[in-house]
């Protein structure tokens, strides 16, 4: 390389001061964004493509409104990653593509099913749930322009703990409580119904975050060994007994499977983090299937969901209300997809029970096959992937534990509701991140990601130590 070549490298990487003595930084490409819109690109295209294949293969014509609604959500998408370029341009630049093309993919498929029941405008699931992912991306621009520092959250440790309490604990309250699908997880004013349990959960990873980053110390090092593990002692039980018995609050109460294992199973993952103690997990598992144990024998509804996971094909189980007829048309209807699917807009997806929301998985097997659901599976493996990716990068325990627990947020309901479709566990009635049909959950799961977008940006800016 030649002297003067290099001279130039090195007036490009380094800052300069001027006469007057102030350092100026040369700003260098934005490599991070400049991948990130090419993405972004990619994903609006596939997602624009999916709905004229939906109308193609459901109207045989194509229909621009939904196309131009869509080119809206994407000109928001874009606003955000103008807004990323300013006060974020070091994040992660994988996560906001995918929960883009996640997001497109969920409204294409639940718009087809829309085309079946010939509902159209308000009417219709796919327009509410443009509006819900407007929404939804708008306030995942205000947290990432408003919360400039992840560690400003650390502050607020038990008000944002009170605040989860008080979220999980509205449903309950008269006149403002709904009952649907015999959950009572709903809150609603009018017409407008939300579920308040979803954003309890942001909140409950941030209190968890900061009360472990306190109390690791007396849960990690104290406590006596056996079988080779250090397990805590009688007095260190208390945090994970609360825990234990408010998630089988919300089961018993709220009658939400899907939230009570959720809680649980995110304090469990960020406990282990916090202290690398097995001991915890074992501790945990034995609660969970106590717990489960105990449930599946008082609860006549839970008794009913393992009933339904153990015999969905008994003729009994079958025609019984709330039986397994639900569970055996979804597993149908991903063997009638089988590899490569019938494509979109050419499937059977409303014979299974809401297709558009707590099944569609089964909706999107049928029409894209296994091969499109392994494609899906692979966008939620690289979306949590880099989301652990961040956490374990970086300096501060609180960052670490945040971005570990929203992340396996992710990773665990895709778990709950993808294991309970395919009859791996017993369903449980969670959605799917980003996909199902829900204004709630799609709020809930894009202020996660403008989260692990403020966590990744401030992971990449903080101070290296240099050994020389």
């Amino acid at each position: 390389m030649p002297a003067d070549s290099r001279t130039a490298a090195r007036e490009q990487a380094t800052p300069t001061r001027n006469a007057t003595g102030p350092v100026k930084r040369l700003r260098l490409p934005a490599k991070l964004r400049n991948r990130e819109l090419f993405l972004l690109l990619i994903a609006c295209a596939i997602n624009a493509a999916a709905v004229v294949l939906v109308q193609l293969g459901a109207l045989g014509h194509v229909d621009l409104t939904l196309v131009y609604l869509g080119a809206g959500l994407s000109a928001l998408v874009l606003g955000m990653h103008i807004a990323l370029r300013f006060v974020a341009p070091q994040a992660d630049p994988f996560l906001l593509p995918i929960a883009t093309l996640l997001t497109g993919i969920g409204i294409a498929e639940i718009y087809r099913i829309d085309i079946h029941y010939k509902d159209a405008g308000w009417d219709s699931a796919g327009v509410k749930q443009i509006v819900w992912s407007a929404i939804a991306i708008i306030c995942a621009i205000l947290v990432v322009v408003l919360i400039r520092n992840h560690r400003i959250l650390q502050r607020y440790t038990y008000l944002f703990g009170f605040a989860a309490l008080v979220l999980l604990l509205l449903p309950m309250l008269p006149g403002i409580g709904r009952e649907i699908y015999g959950a009572r997880v709903w809150i609603g004013i009018g017409p407008f119904s939300f579920q308040p349990g979803e954003i309890a959960k942001i909140c409950l990873a941030i209190f968890f975050a900061g009360y472990l980053v306190q109390a690791r110390d007396s849960l990690s090092m104290v406590g006596k060994k056996f079988l080779g593990m250090r397990f805590p002692r009688a007095r260190d039980l208390g945090p994970i007994l609360i825990v234990w018995l408010m998630s089988m609050a919300v089961i018993v109460f709220q009658r939400d499977l899907g939230t009570g294992l959720l809680i649980f199973g995110l304090f469990l993952v960020m406990l282990y983090v916090a202290t690398a103690r097995i001991s915890w997990v074992i501790l945990g598992l034995l609660l969970i299937v106590g717990g489960a144990v105990v449930a599946s024998q008082v609860l006549p509804y839970v008794h009913d969901r393992f009933a339904n996971w153990l015999t969905p094909f008994s003729q009994g189980v079958y025609d019984a209300q709330g039986g397994s007829f639900q569970l055996v048309q979804g597993l149908f209807g991903l063997a009638h997809g089988g590899l490569i699917g019938t494509g979109l807009g050419q499937g059977q997806p409303w014979i299974t029970p809401v297709s558009q929301s707590d099944y569609i998985i089964a909706s999107l097997g049928e029409e894209l096959g296994l091969a499109g659901i392994f494609a899906i599976f692979a966008l939620y493996l690289v979306f949590v992937a880099r989301g652990l990716r961040i956490g374990f990068a970086g300096a501060d325990d609180f960052g670490k534990l945040l971005a570990v627990g929203l992340s396996f947020t992710v990773a665990l309901q895709c778990f709950i509701v993808i294991g309970g479709v395919t009859r791996v566990i017993p369903l449980t009635g969670l959605t799917t991140p980003f996909l199902a049909a829900g204004g709630s959950s799609l709020v809930a799961n894009w202020i996660i990601v403008a989260l692990l977008l403020r966590l990744s940006d401030t992971v990449r800016n903080q101070p290296r130590l240099v050994v020389s």
